[in-house]
């Protein structure tokens, strides 16, 4: 009986949880995704300046990939504003057309933007300070790439592949693809790849980059002529000489 009474106080008492985590759940919207969610802009964070809008051109960074499209990036001045002037002016200067993604980690991220194409190289400007920010690694955040140095950021990035929360506020994310996600995906991968995918031009949105055009397919080549086993090629055909012109004959006389 002592059970049975113990049993329907439990079922009687509803499940205890924090208050701060019931409050949580009371006024935490529910997302699809984790994506989605990181789009959610908190406007009433005290000194927190106010993104840019999505349309606005002179913050879309516009990669055409090797891999077969356009991508469209969202920068964000509003967190990372030396890191977005930097991408800006290097862009402008043609710096990142034709460089290749050197660094590509398939399930994290594929890292590009060095001239050297093996991780060490940068642009002839000087290095940036840290901006960390409050933006997260998730699926198609785009960060400076940096050595141990936190203030070791130059013209290097990375694109993420799949959420790695443990670098937030680590490294500076300073954009979000918005379009074109599915040409980052196929990306090569490799340390260094074998057959790296390129930056075919960058441009800056507001500069009114011309429309993409994919790169033509170059035809295999057929190679030389195979002949297969047991198939001995036939010898060409001699050619007989030219007859000789026989002499003409001498008229004929009549005789005595």
């Amino acid at each position: 009986m002592r059970v049975l009474a113990a049993l329907a106080v439990m079922m009687a008492s509803p499940i205890a949880v924090p208050a701060q985590a019931q409050k949580q759940a009371e006024v935490q919207p529910k997302f699809s995704t984790p994506d989605k969610a990181a789009q959610v802009l908190e406007t009433n964070v005290a000194d927190r300046l106010p993104p840019p809008p999505i349309t606005d051109k002179e913050n879309l960074w516009v990669l055409d990939l090797s891999t077969g499209g356009r991508v469209t990036i969202w920068l964000r001045p509003d967190v990372a504003p030396k890191m977005v002037e930097r991408v800006k002016t290097l862009t402008r200067q043609h710096f990142y057309d034709g460089l290749a993604f050197h660094r590509v980690i398939d399930g994290f991220m594929a890292q590009g933007g060095d001239p050297k194409g093996d991780g060490t190289g940068g642009s002839s400007l000087p290095n940036i300070p840290a901006e960390f920010n409050y933006l997260p690694h998730v699926r198609g955040s785009v960060a400076a790439a940096r050595a141990d140095d936190p203030n070791s950021a130059n013209s290097q990035f990375y694109i993420v592949f799949q959420p790695r929360f443990a670098l937030d506020k680590k490294y500076t994310v300073f954009g979000r693809v918005i379009d074109g996600m599915q040409y980052v995906d196929k990306i090569e991968r490799g340390e260094p790849p074998a057959n790296p995918s390129k930056i075919v031009h960058a441009y800056v949105a507001a500069d009114n980059p011309p429309a993409f055009v994919p790169a033509p397919v170059a035809a295999p080549s057929l190679g030389a002529p195979v002949t297969l086993p047991g198939a001995a090629a036939k010898p060409a055909p001699a050619r007989r000489p030219a007859p000789r012109a026989t002499p003409a004959k001498k008229a004929a006389t009549a005789t005595k």
